[in-house]
């Protein structure tokens, strides 16, 4: 097996990645940056992430697997505590292969168009305060937002910035995007739906600011940039998805309840 590990920088993930790799190399497993077929998180969510996007254009070919050193999070499977067991799993074992729905972004601007794919969530904010844009959903008008900003998640992210702005969560295994509002202004002149939406594959939604001139704080997962002279932003359900290599059963809805709600 040909694999590539990435840590959080801390000094316990750093000597848990060391740890893996001599245990790997025990068990004759090849380490490949260049090209993996096993791609290893240790840290937390956001090292999944930078994972992610660090091999987004391997997905064909790379499986991601999380090893987390705090608490457990959606993205890890397995404790700090865990490492012979996965290794052992993964040397004598097939894995059950699990294929999550992506996040499709499409950045119609001046210069020109840019596509990206989104683990998590899709973020958009002015850098002036309140963001007002037009949402359509299927080239249709949809409604004029004003307030802070725009939440758009695939499932997988539907626990995170998308939950706490009251957004639904979404089991993993459905192909959909969800919008959610961040303090939208609604009042007798501006009228929102007050509500996240959920949209199904094959369905798409616009973004359209009324002003080139505005600069827009776009969030890509944990990526930030900012931008102006955006025309609009289509987000839709991606072609690709995301591949996790599951070792042993995993029950999303326990998940959750151990996050958020704990012992029953």
């Amino acid at each position: 097996m040909k694999y590539a590990l990435l840590d959080r920088g801390d000094p316990l993930s750093r000597e848990l990645k060391e740890q893996f790799k001599a245990q790997a190399k025990a068990r004759g497993f090849v380490y490949d940056e260049e090209a993996p077929e096993s791609v290893v998180s240790i840290g937390g969510d956001g090292t999944m992430l930078q994972a992610f996007h660090r091999y987004k254009d391997q997905l064909e070919s790379v499986a991601f697997i999380g090893i987390h050193t705090g608490h457990l999070g959606f993205y890890a499977d397995w404790q700090k505590n865990e490492l012979t067991e996965l290794l052992d799993l993964m040397a004598t074992t097939e894995p059950r292969n699990i294929h999550y729905p992506l996040l499709h972004v499409e950045i119609d601007t001046t210069e020109g168009t840019e596509a990206h794919l989104v683990l998590n969530e899709f973020t958009l904010k002015s850098a002036d305060g309140t963001l007002v844009s037009a949402i359509h959903i299927n080239d249709e008008p949809f409604e004029m937002f004003r307030g802070d900003g725009i939440v758009i998640s695939t499932p997988t992210g539907s626990t995170g910035y998308n939950k706490s702005l009251g957004g639904a969560v979404i089991h993993p295994s459905l192909e959909a995007l969800q919008i959610a509002e961040i303090a939208s202004i609604n009042n007798r002149v501006y009228r929102t739906l007050g509500s996240s939406v959920i949209l199904p594959k094959h369905h798409h939604c616009d973004i359209v600011p009324p002003d080139l001139e505005e600069e827009l704080i776009i969030g890509v997962d944990h990526l930030l940039m900012a931008k102006s002279g955006v025309r609009s932003i289509m987000c839709r359900v991606a072609e690709k998805k995301v591949t996790f290599s599951r070792y042993r059963p995993f029950t999303f809805w326990n998940r959750v309840r151990e996050a958020f709600i704990g012992s029953v």
